[in-house]
């Protein structure tokens, strides 16, 4: 039977929830990474390393990894930093492993990749030359807090293929591994003027389908959407959902139509809608909706859930699996139909990662 680990970051360390094949009774392990506050923990399926990137106030940004599921963990940041004196590295926001490299993406907006399993690290790009570039390094929008690389999805089969996500600019796409970029936000909805039409969209996450690596989906700022090409065009899917903003968003394993989304209140609470705990799934491509709920929390409820907090692993019935940032850990074993609390007073939670070993 295999055994399943969720690999969960917080805003006090990486802690790891496990269990067998049945994903009912979980184990809790942590907190590591000395504490530091975690933004994204993923594992490399070939080389079974843990990485979880973090940054604190006081020690700067760097990548935790563990080679033995956690038992002990070793922090790099050897290479992270910029060369360029008007970019100033605050934190490591999201990691992607594939085809014998790690790429990560930093704020201020760059990639770094790492090709000797976390040891150390080079900057890739900062996409020199694209469109918005000045505008999102302007000193009054760099790091705390402000413009980063908010996301990466490495194409499986292509190792020099992959997307990312500049916040508040959109997605870039690189077949050269990172030599060129292209925009890739053609049909995004912006509620708010575009000085080009190319830019200036607020992509919150994307997922591929890995049924069918032409199908992207993605929650945006304004709206849920699909592209059925790769990221070249956009078809915007939001109706039938009660909002159109959210964060985290995953892809069925086996179905190319399958998606789920979390749709939160747009303003600054940033919370599930009416205190009613919900995910939603589409199983035709965003034409319908169905409310997801049984068992979730359905009365004062302010549930937030950050753009990596929500994971699904490729079992024959796909489990799902949420982190809310405040700190609870939801499961479905069912494709989302029920759902039980595994977790329930962890820190605020960043990410949620699976991992099924055996």
């Amino acid at each position: 039977m295999p055994q399943i680990v969720l690999m969960v970051g917080t805003r006090k360390g990486c802690f790891l929830l496990e269990s067998d094949g049945d994903r009912r009774d979980w184990s809790v392990r942590g907190p590591f990474c000395e504490s530091w506050p975690i933004y994204h923990v993923v594992r490399d399926p070939g080389a079974g390393t843990i990485y979880a990137a973090a940054a604190s106030e006081w020690h700067g940004a760097g990548i935790w990894r563990s080679d033995d599921l956690g038992e002990s963990w070793e922090l790099s940041s050897a290479g992270l930093a910029y060369d360029d004196g008007d970019l100033r590295l605050s934190k490591v926001s999201g990691l992607a492993p594939a085809h014998g490299r790690v790429l990560a993406g930093a704020e201020a907006a760059g990639v770094f990749e790492s090709r000797d399993g976390g040891a150390t690290w080079s900057l890739l790009s900062t996409l020199d030359g694209q469109p918005g570039r000045g505008d999102w390094n302007d000193p009054a929008k760099q790091p705390p807090g402000h413009l980063g690389l908010a996301g990466l999805l490495a194409h499986p089969e292509d190792p020099d293929r992959f997307w990312i996500v500049v916040q508040g600019y959109g997605i870039f796409e690189t077949t050269d591994g990172g030599v060129s970029w292209t925009p890739r936000n053609r049909g995004l909805r912006a509620d708010w003027p575009l000085e080009d039409p190319e830019i200036g969209y607020c992509v919150h996450k994307l997922v591929m389908s890995p049924a069918d690596h032409d199908r992207l989906y993605q929650q945006n700022h304004c709206g849920t959407h699909r592209s059925d090409d790769a990221g070249r065009s956009w078809v915007e899917i939001t109706e039938g959902l009660p909002t159109d903003f959210g964060f985290a968003a995953v892809a069925h394993p086996h179905d190319r139509d399958g998606f789920y989304v979390i749709p939160l209140d747009g303003a600054h609470d940033r919370c599930m809608p009416e205190g009613r705990a919900a995910v939603w799934r589409t199983r035709d491509a965003g034409e319908s909706w169905q409310r997801l709920d049984r068992g979730l929390p359905q009365r004062d409820a302010r549930l937030g859930v950050l753009r990596e907090g929500m994971a699904v692993d490729a079992l024959d019935v796909p489990g799902l699996y949420v982190g809310t940032s405040t700190g609870q850990v939801f499961t479905s074993v069912d494709e989302g139909e029920h759902w039980n609390e595994i977790a329930s007073y962890l820190p605020g939670i960043s990410s949620v990662e699976v991992a099924v070993i055996g």
